[in-house]
């Protein structure tokens, strides 16, 4: 059996699932990976917005990252909302201890509703995460707040502008790699439903690196799972909604629905239980 690559997310937890830890799960799941956690702050949110957010302290944050990688060990990171400019220090002096591992930063701001998730010192701090990190994933917003693109181009090893702030029927996400600029395009879904679109894709490229493959490739599978999600959305909430990461199936069940052995029926079983 491939072994499953070990992602550690540094992040929010979001109590309607759409975004933050839980989408990252999801995702690092579906995609084959195992999903470790450091939460950094909890959230009361659903798809109409955030109503209150409570972060933990960097101690905490720290010991949980410690924890995961004292034992279970990482072959990549995704690093998503911070909560405090304390925490965004803490977790990059963390990874300045565990050398060598990608890193997806995810500089989260403002959540897919408008709500704020970094006050100016948290920003101010994710420059050093940006030092630290393999790629960095900003939103045009969030690239605009961070100093335009050749500020930040200077500060990280690679970047990756999401384009879904832009305009028009396609979107062009463009990466800036070490060994050359790639755009990529994808049909834009008129759809209210993208929540966590930010924390699904990040996420989506750190297990695409912690399974080694190429940074221009685990870019273009993430935004195909993306794509998927968005267009297999369930259609929850009344505002900004979550995303399908299950693309409008059960896995298990069709795990099941292809086995036949040992004289068990595998599919009848998997057929009565949808």
């Amino acid at each position: 059996m491939t072994k499953s690559p070990r992602i550690l997310v540094i992040a929010g937890s979001d109590s309607s699932g759409g975004a933050g830890i839980q989408a990252d799960i999801k995702t690092i799941t579906m995609l084959g990976g195992y999903a470790m956690t450091a939460i950094t702050a909890i959230t009361a949110q659903n798809s109409l917005g955030v109503t209150k957010v409570e972060t933990l302290s960097p101690e905490m944050v720290t010991a949980q990252i410690e924890a995961c990688v004292g034992d279970i060990g990482v072959d990549a990171v995704k690093i998503g909302m911070l909560g405090s400019a304390r925490i965004a220090h803490a977790v990059a002096d963390a990874l300045e201890r565990l050398g060598g591992v990608p890193v997806v930063f995810d500089p989260v701001m403002v959540a897919t509703s408008g709500s704020v998730l970094a006050d100016a010192a948290t920003v101010a701090a994710f420059e050093r995460l940006m030092a630290l990190a393999t790629l960095t994933t900003p939103n045009l917003p969030e690239l605009e707040a961070l100093g335009g693109l050749p500020a930040v181009r200077a500060r990280t090893a690679n970047l990756l502008v999401k384009g879904g702030h832009g305009k028009g029927g396609q979107i062009e996400d463009v990466l800036y790699a070490e060994g050359g600029e790639y755009s990529f395009w994808s049909p834009r879904i008129d759809t209210p439903h993208t929540h966590g679109t930010g924390c699904t894709l990040a996420s989506a490229i750190a297990t695409g690196l912690g399974a080694a493959l190429r940074l221009d490739v685990a870019v273009e599978r993430a935004i195909a799972f993306v794509g998927q999600a968005i267009a297999a959305a369930p259609g929850f909430g009344g505002g900004h909604g979550p995303m399908g990461h299950a693309l409008g199936r059960v896995p298990f069940y069709d795990i099941l629905a292809g086995l036949d052995t040992q004289g068990c029926d595998y599919a009848a079983v998997a057929a009565r239980w949808r």
